[in-house]
């Protein structure tokens, strides 16, 4: 019969080296760093603390090396398939290393986040990897003060409080009301949900290009603070039809909002892109799906979580990035939806 597994916690790391025929100072290199034990040991380190149940003790080993070997990865939601796309370049990044992820959800509240970051902080985590460049002055203060590297992700500016990878998403939505005047739609709209500091930054870039063009009229605009889906962006294109019936295209600040604004073109008969045009962002994979096929800006986000996971390890291992900021960029996937000849 197998040994019992004892209650994790009471097995000492001295036990699982004895049993695993190694010697102690091999069983604790295992559990900081794997890659650092040969492959053969490996595999008899990780049988003999399965079968005895042993569970390292992260706290004990905060203490003894200053931090945890945990990078904590604070996100605004869960749900959001721009957010999940972040995470699994993160998660991808840190397969196989000696590193685990503590995620916690700021739900858009930069309160919540200033609360999280006192929570994590104080668990001294090898890394962190938090959402954008909005922080209270209280957060940004704390960001500033900690001895670990930290990663700014989804966008870019000029003063990161130690690293930063994304894109301007001023730039990203003043590329996409471009490419909507070189089509040659003039009266062009725009539909906004939940308003966070990144689309609020897509509204400026939408309000600078039609400015630009001396096409920029305060009516077009049609914003919420609700949450975003795919029904609200059928009600916001009503809304907007209502009131500048004379419109000629749309841009969202979301994919969900701009298959929503072709369903209620579709409700209405209106023909796209005849007769509207349509642009999303973050170019989701029904974008190409969809019937038109929907013209979006595309955002590299898997590869910015796989690379800002990637940015924290090489810095914790003393090679820093030579420039901080990272600029991804992005590009505009032109689709049947604003292409005035398909």
């Amino acid at each position: 019969m197998g040994r019992k597994p004892a209650k994790p916690g009471k097995i000492r790391l001295t036990e699982v080296a004895k049993l695993a025929g190694v010697s102690p100072i091999t069983a604790s290199r295992f559990f900081r760093n794997p890659e650092a034990v040969s492959a053969g040991k490996r595999v008899r380190v990780e049988s003999a603390a399965k079968e005895l149940g042993y569970v390292p003790n992260l706290a004990a080993r905060a203490l003894a090396s200053q931090r945890t070997e945990v990078i904590a990865v604070l996100i605004p939601s869960l749900t959001n398939n721009v957010f999940s796309d972040v995470l699994r370049g993160i998660y991808d990044a840190l397969d196989g290393s000696r590193y685990s992820i503590q995620l916690a959800n700021t739900h858009y509240s930069i309160l919540q986040e200033e609360t999280l970051l006192r929570l994590f902080l104080a668990q001294k985590p090898a890394g962190l990897i938090v959402t954008g460049v909005n922080q209270t002055a209280e957060s940004r203060a704390i960001l500033e003060q900690v001895d670990c590297p930290v990663v700014q992700i989804m966008e870019i500016g000029p003063a990161p409080v130690d690293m930063m990878i994304g894109f301007s998403h001023f730039d990203a939505a003043n590329a996409a009301i471009s490419h909507l005047l070189e089509q040659g739609y003039g009266q062009i709209g725009f539909l906004g949900a939940r308003m966070d500091p990144r689309v609020q930054r897509r509204l400026e870039g939408y309000q600078a290009a039609m400015s630009k063009a001396g096409l920029f009229d305060p009516r077009l605009i049609v914003t919420t603070a609700v949450p975003t889906s795919v029904t609200l962006g059928g009600a916001l294109f009503a809304d907007l039809l209502a009131k500048a019936p004379d419109i000629e295209a749309v841009f969202c600040v979301n994919d969900d909002l701009a298959l929503g604004a072709l369903f209620e073109c579709k409700r209405r008969h209106m023909s796209v892109p005849q007769q509207m045009a349509i642009v999303g962002f973050n170019d989701l994979e029904f974008m190409s799906s969809s019937v038109p096929t929907l013209t979006s800006v595309r955002t590299n986000r898997y590869e910015m979580g796989k690379n800002a996971a990637t940015m924290v390890m090489e810095a914790l291992d003393g090679r820093r990035p030579e420039q901080p900021v990272v600029d991804l960029g992005y590009s505009i996937i032109k689709r049947q939806s604003s292409t005035r000849r398909i």
